[in-house]
């Protein structure tokens, strides 16, 4: 590899902040939150045009399909933010669950009033590109953006980019896995003109069911272990759709196409259209990036043909819109001062330092358990802490967790929850002149619960 050497050059410092939060998805919008409304200063920067992340720029809207009648979850915002959604008329009830689902153009507004109210200062076509360190702390941060390349000042910086870049940039130790093993990308994507009445008689008259996820030998492009549990419950799945697309010779051999609808409007909108998985892509690699939007947009045209032919509602279908961008579920894993294991996320796994809790879901790397009892886990502050850096904590997806804890943290609802809990910490470090990673537990864990937040 060839290299250029950048010289050296001044920096104009754009803003000085107490806690700066580097990305608004589900973990940045809780954590910078939790922060202001603590009472510090605190900057939220994106380098997209809008807040929300996967929600909004991806166009996911199951924050909490996994959500039953017994179900025992955190509280707090992560709870707050479904709520307020749901005022402000940005969400519907979830077809699978107990919980709504979150219009991705209306929830934008729902993210800018609540930073608003909360008195968050907001950057958005902002990239954070390096780091300002001292020793092991640091300082703040180098951006990108129309106005230059210009500095950040913090005295706590919460990563919420989902691929542990800031940590990356600082040199704190992380984890990855191999390419081919990473989970697959999507690229979400809305129909107009169905017909719900005549979608939703023929979902009536199949019935499918979780038990469907790969249960068939037509369907072992798309193959889940399905725990018992909710084998013979109700799915938005439409698996056997595509596989009829594919016997038909629509869909090519290597392509994979299944998953499953969400919310179908009175006026014909199919507004979350999950069903394209393209694997071997490292959400680190502009390279790879690059591939996976190409093909993630030819592969959900061809899953419209296959709709339009074969779905009873669809016959007249179009595509209505792609999310802004790709829709990532794995990349860094932060090497943290504790990690998630399989043993917590199945055995109840219990911490001192917990943040939050979580209730026993895993939707992953071939496996599916609905959390139908309840059951949960604590989410250990150790998790968020990474090792080597100061003065920084990670949230969302990229907090220290094994294979297996992975496919359940990188949830959004549990993103909020790991957001929430940094952001307060974050806030009672500053105040209490201390750093994070020796912040006071009890204190942070009495005012989590003081918000409506079940830590234990």
């Amino acid at each position: 590899m060839d290299f250029y050497l950048e010289p050296a050059r001044r920096i104009p410092v754009m803003a000085t902040t107490d806690v700066l939060v580097v990305g608004g998805g589900p973990s940045g919008i809780a954590a910078a939150l939790s922060a202001a409304r603590e009472g510090v200063s605190t900057m939220l920067i994106e380098r997209f045009g809008c807040f929300g992340g996967m929600m909004t720029t991806a166009g996911v809207e199951s924050i909490a399909w996994w959500r039953h009648e017994n179900t025992v979850e955190s509280g707090g915002l992560a709870r707050e933010i479904e709520e307020t959604a749901r005022q402000l008329g940005a969400s519907q009830p979830e077809p699978q669950s107990l919980s709504q689902a979150i219009n991705a153009e209306r929830f934008k507004l729902v993210a800018d009033t609540m930073l608003e109210d909360a008195g968050v200062r907001r950057v958005l076509h902002i990239s954070a590109v390096e780091v300002i360190k001292d020793g092991d702390e640091l300082q703040g941060v180098i951006t990108e953006s129309k106005s230059g390349r210009q500095a950040i000042l913090a005295k706590v910086i919460i990563d919420c980019t989902g691929d542990a870049d800031i940590a990356w940039f600082a040199g704190a130790p992380f984890t990855k896995r191999s390419k081919d093993d990473l989970m697959c990308v999507t690229t979400v994507f809305s129909c107009a003109n169905v017909d719900k009445q005549a979608f939703m008689q023929s979902i009536d008259a199949s019935r499918p069911k979780y038990g469907d996820w790969g249960a068939d030998e037509e369907n072992k492009n798309w193959s889940y272990d399905v725990h018992e549990s909710c084998r013979e419950m109700f799915s938005p799945y439409l698996g056997k759709v595509f596989a009829k697309g594919k016997a038909a010779g629509l869909i090519p051999q290597d392509v994979t196409l299944g998953g499953s609808w969400s919310t179908i409007t009175e006026y014909g909108d199919a507004n979350y259209l999950n069903v394209v998985s393209i694997p071997a892509v490292d959400c680190t690699d502009v390279f790879d990036l690059t591939r996976a939007e190409i093909e993630g947009r030819k592969q959900a045209m061809q899953a419209i043909d296959v709709l339009r032919k074969f779905q009873p509602g669809f016959e007249r279908a179009q595509l209505k819109n792609f999310g802004m961008t790709v829709g990532t579920r794995e990349s860094r894993h932060i090497s943290g001062r504790t990690q998630l294991t399989e043993q917590d996320i199945c055995q109840e796994g219990r911490h001192t330092d917990s943040i939050g809790i979580f209730p026993e879901f895993i939707d992953g790397n071939g496996r599916l358990k609905l959390p139908l009892e309840p059951r949960y886990f604590h989410i250990p502050y150790g998790a968020l802490v990474p090792r080597e850096v100061e003065n920084l904590l990670v949230c969302g997806r990229a907090i220290d967790a094994d294979n297996f804890a992975y496919a359940t943290i990188r949830n959004m609802g549990c993103c909020i929850v790991t957001g929430e809990g940094a952001g307060t910490a974050a806030a009672i470090a500053i105040k209490s002149n201390t750093r994070v990673s020796q912040v006071d537990i009890q204190l942070v864990q009495a005012r989590l619960v003081r918000n409506r937040v079940k830590v234990f």
